[in-house]
């Protein structure tokens, strides 16, 4: 379990030996880790989540960090869907970047996912049914063109900035929005 249900990490052990395809350009580890905690942030936001913070300065026990803030959200639908979604975002968006999954990497996420799904479900093998489910929403997600390039964006400042607020992460996913639509209502 994680020490603080409202941070979600990466941990430090993101590139097993032999794990990264000679047929997939390399990534570094940074932009790899950028895109992961971008994921979470974008998710979140669009699910109705805070974020207080996200960063990709490491230490000892994790690569990024994206902190949600307490008590400020808006009443989800379903609030377990929502966390497993949010979890999941950061291996899907760093999976769609890479072309494959580093479930080693996100495996503090996962132990967070499998805590939550099978509360829902009552055994492993309906709590992977779920877990599967889940991980098909967030890609759909993730595939929304305003949310990928939300994500892009913040990555972006990640990389350049290594830390930012709740605050600029929520503009870039509303820049990303109003990009989107605007290049909807010219392409008409």
């Amino acid at each position: 379990m994680a020490d603080n249900p409202d941070s979600i990490t990466t941990d430090l052990n993101t590139e097993p030996a032999g794990s990264v395809s000679h047929t997939l350009p390399q990534i570094a580890a940074e932009q790899r880790t950028a895109y992961h905690e971008a994921g979470h942030a974008v998710i979140a936001l669009t699910q109705g989540r805070d974020v207080h913070r996200v960063s990709i300065l490491p230490n000892k026990t994790r690569l990024g960090q994206c902190d949600l803030k307490k008590g400020r959200t808006r009443a989800a639908k379903d609030w377990l869907e929502t966390e497993v979604l949010i979890l999941l975002a950061g291996a899907a968006a760093e999976g769609r970047l890479s072309g494959r999954y580093c479930w080693q990497g996100a495996a503090r996420d996962l132990r967070q996912v499998r805590a939550l799904t099978l509360s829902r479900a009552g055994s492993d093998h309906q709590a992977e049914r779920l877990e599967r489910r889940y991980l098909e929403k967030v890609e759909l997600l993730l595939n929304a063109p305003e949310n990928w390039l939300a994500v892009e964006l913040l990555a972006a400042d990640l990389i350049q900035r290594r830390t930012i607020s709740g605050r600029a992460a929520r503009y870039h996913v509303e820049q990303a929005v109003a990009r989107i639509a605007k290049q909807r209502v010219a392409g008409r």
